[in-house]
């Protein structure tokens, strides 16, 4: 049986004003689902301090494949895990098409993410124009295979995967239960012996008001959320949807 999870993408939103609102407001009484908050770098240790207690884990939004040395900027597993951090995304889709992280790199991170002792969440999705081409499997298949090929095929027992259709993240739209439902099977099957025991998220502007009916597909385990984790109590009850 596998637990629900629903994490949190702040994404580039936030303050030290923000996070001490939004956790005076936090009230996560109900819900049984394992839930993360993944903010943006510099307010990971104060909401790391927030979440004490709380049973709430932290994750961060990216990372690098590098352990340490001349890269500027970036910010190592190490580093995250050694703040507390246990979860880690890699591959949102605002990272393949805004800042060019090819498959190829995207697994390069999983594997830092695993070998540092983060859980990576790995995101994978389709654009509107892959879809209309009925290239949507073949791309989330190509996506899961780059990192197979890396890292090889006993690595998803440490795993979280996301499925975010590119056209459905901050449009508004969502895919239909129907359509995610037919995606995360094909996820599963990609995993091969280890896709029963893994959780798999959609991802896609998802709503208290859509979240249950996402949930009750058998597939689908949870929701990495955007928009909707910025207010603590549209949060919550997506959480408490969840189980």
């Amino acid at each position: 049986m596998r637990t629900p999870l629903v994490a949190a993408n702040w994404k580039m939103n936030g303050s030290r004003e923000f996070a001490e609102q939004f956790f005076a407001g936090l009230d996560l009484g109900g819900a049984t689902a394992e839930v993360a908050i993944c903010p943006p770098f510099p307010y990971l240790p104060l909401v790391g301090e927030k979440l004490k207690g709380l049973g709430v884990a932290l994750g961060a939004q990216n990372l690098s494949r590098e352990t340490s040395g001349a890269f500027t900027g970036e910010v190592s597993a190490e580093m995250l895990q050694d703040i507390g951090a246990r979860y880690a995304i890699v591959g949102h889709s605002e990272r393949r098409s805004l800042y060019g992280e090819s498959s190829e790199l995207v697994a390069g991170k999983f594997i830092a993410a695993q070998a540092a002792g983060l859980v990576p969440i790995l995101c994978v999705g389709e654009t509107l124009e892959e879809r209309e081409e009925e290239r949507t499997l073949a791309v989330i298949g190509s996506q899961i295979e780059a990192v197979i090929d890396a890292a090889g095929p006993g690595i998803w027992n440490r795993a979280v995967v996301a499925y975010e259709p590119v056209w459905a993240i901050g449009t508004g739209k969502t895919a239909t239960p129907e359509q995610a439902q037919q995606v995360h099977e094909f996820i599963r099957g990609q995993l091969g012996e280890a896709g029963a025991a893994v959780q798999i998220l959609y991802g896609g502007s998802v709503k208290s008001g859509n979240a249950e009916t996402l949930f009750a597909q058998p597939d689908i385990d949870g929701a990495l959320v955007g928009g909707a984790s910025l207010d603590a109590e549209e949060f919550a009850q997506i959480c408490r949807a969840a189980g």
